[in-house]
Order: structure tokens, then C-alpha cells, then sequence
């Protein structure tokens, strides 16, 4: 039997998307602790351009709150979560970070992972980088499948190697919002926490650069990925910032109204 889901953080609206006001210590906790009860946790660290994919299409936006925590992977998230519903979060839970963390604190407990997404190039490199940082992380396997929609047989098959490889906890490096439609199907099958952690597998690779800390701080990570990948991401941010930025204003806006005409 499958346990049930441990207490999750509090949720909080950001243009409709209930964000999780947490951090990395009370996540990483989390994420050992479904482990080790075999608890299928589905965690999905969401960006700004994740809030507006769910945003615009109503039936991702039912799925990513169907997941039990959804991580302020942006900045600006997080600024959301502080300005509209005084979270008084200090720091983001960024993927790449948080898949490190949670990748030492499965060393300590003996725990093993499992790499779904990206190319294989980037599934080898990952390993190699994570087996030298973490020389005691069991890795279980990893499965670079087809980028393209996966059929039912595909699904199911990837689910049961997940599961026969004793995987303890298993990270997904799809992109949104593929990576959490995969993993909202996948938790009925593969009894252990899934975190959809975006880009990190390349992170951890070495195959991409990070922002420097001072532009990650001021949000500005966003300007930093668009210079280094400018054709595949140049549409994608001149979409979702200024709507993010439209949406976010409506709704602080609402939300000052009503507290001035219940008061």
C-alpha cells in the first residue's frame, strides 16, 4: 500500500497557480522523508514562464495544482508570494539548486535517484558530475525517451523501468509543461517523489552555464539563458514576462480593493 501524502507546505494564488511559501530545508525534509515511506510526492519547481503557460491554458493550470508542491523556482515568484500574501520567503527554491540538495541529503540516507528527461549525452555527463560530487549517491538508472508525445505503451513501459530499477526518488528534466503532465500521470504508477526540476539536468552536466549569483538574485537569470540561447528562447519571455507582469498587477490591484471594502 501506497502511504498517503505527507503534510505540504502552505499555497498561496499566484495568477491562479497555488505556489508553495517554503524553502529548501523544509522541501529537501520532505522529499527524504516520502522516500523513505515510498510516498508518491509530486513537487514541480515552476517558473514565471511556468505561472503563464498555466495562465493561458486552464488544463495545465489543473494539473500543476493537482501536484502537492509547487517550488518559487523564479525570483519573481517568490517576490509574488511576499507581496501578495506576505510570505516573507527569503530565497527562491530554484531546481538546479534543490536537486542538489536533495541529491546530498539522499547520499546520507542511502537513498537511491533516478534522471528522466534530456539527451543521453546530458544523462552520462550528469552522472559522471554527480557520482564525483556525491561519491555515496546511488544512482538507479536514467532514460532519455523521444521528444515528441509518448503513447500510452511508452508511458506505461517507462513507469515499470522506473519502478523495477528500486528507484527511491526520481527527478524529471522535460521542460514545462511537459515534464508535469508526465509526472501527474506517472505518480499513480511509480510509488515514490517525483520532482520536475527543468533545466538542472544540464546545469549539474556542465552542458549549460548558470546565471552568476548577482544576476540570479535580481531576477535576472531570465536575460542571461536568453544570451546564451536566444533563438529557442526569445518568444518564450517576450510572452511570459510582460504577461506575468500584466497579470500580477491586476491581481495586487484586486486584492488591495477588496481589503479596502471589507475594512
Amino acid at each position: 500500500m501506497v502511504a498517503a501524502v505527507p503534510a505540504t507546505p502552505r499555497r498561496f494564488s499566484v495568477l491562479g497557480v497555488m505556489a508553495s511559501a517554503t524553502t529548501y530545508a523544509e522541501v529537501t525534509e520532505l522529499v527524504i522523508n516520502a522516500a523513505r515511506t515510498r510516498c508518491s510526492l509530486v513537487l514541480a519547481a515552476t517558473s514565471v514562464h511556468g505561472v503563464t503557460v498555466a495562465a493561458r491554458d486552464p488544463s495545465f493550470l489543473e494539473i500543476l495544482n493537482s501536484l502537492d508542491v509547487i517550488t518559487p523556482d523564479g525570483q519573481p515568484v517568490r517576490w509574488a508570494l511576499n507581496v501578495l500574501h506576505g510570505a516573507r520567503l527569503s530565497e527562491r527554491v530554484y531546481g538546479p539548486t534543490l536537486m542538489g540538495y536533495v541529491c546530498a541529503a539522499a547520499e546520507t540516507a542511502g537513498l537511491s535517484v533516478y534522471f528522466y528527461g534530456s539527451t543521453p549525452d546530458v544523462l552520462d555527463c550528469l552522472s559522471v558530475r554527480l557520482g564525483e560530487q556525491f561519491p555515496g549517491l546511488r544512482i538507479a538508472g536514467s532514460h532519455s525517451p523521444p521528444f515528441r508525445e509518448l503513447t500510452d505503451e511508452e508511458q506505461t513501459a517507462d513507469a515499470e523501468q522506473i519502478v523495477q530499477s528500486g528507484a527511491d526518488i526520481v527527478f524529471v528534466g522535460l521542460g514545462c509543461p511537459r515534464q508535469e503532465r508526465w509526472a501527474a500521470r506517472q505518480r499513480l504508477l511509480v510509488h515514490a517523489p517525483i520532482l520536475c526540476v527543468g533545466a538542472a539536468f544540464d546545469f549539474h552536466a556542465g552542458t549549460l552555464r548558470q546565471a552568476p549569483p548577482w544576476m540570479q538574485q535580481r531576477g535576472l537569470e531570465w536575460l542571461f539563458r536568453l544570451g546564451m540561447e536566444p533563438r529557442r528562447l526569445w518568444r518564450r519571455y517576450a510572452q511570459a514576462i510582460p504577461l506575468f507582469v500584466m497579470l500580477l498587477s491586476r491581481q495586487y490591484l484586486e486584492q488591495r480593493i477588496r481589503t479596502r471594502m471589507a475594512q
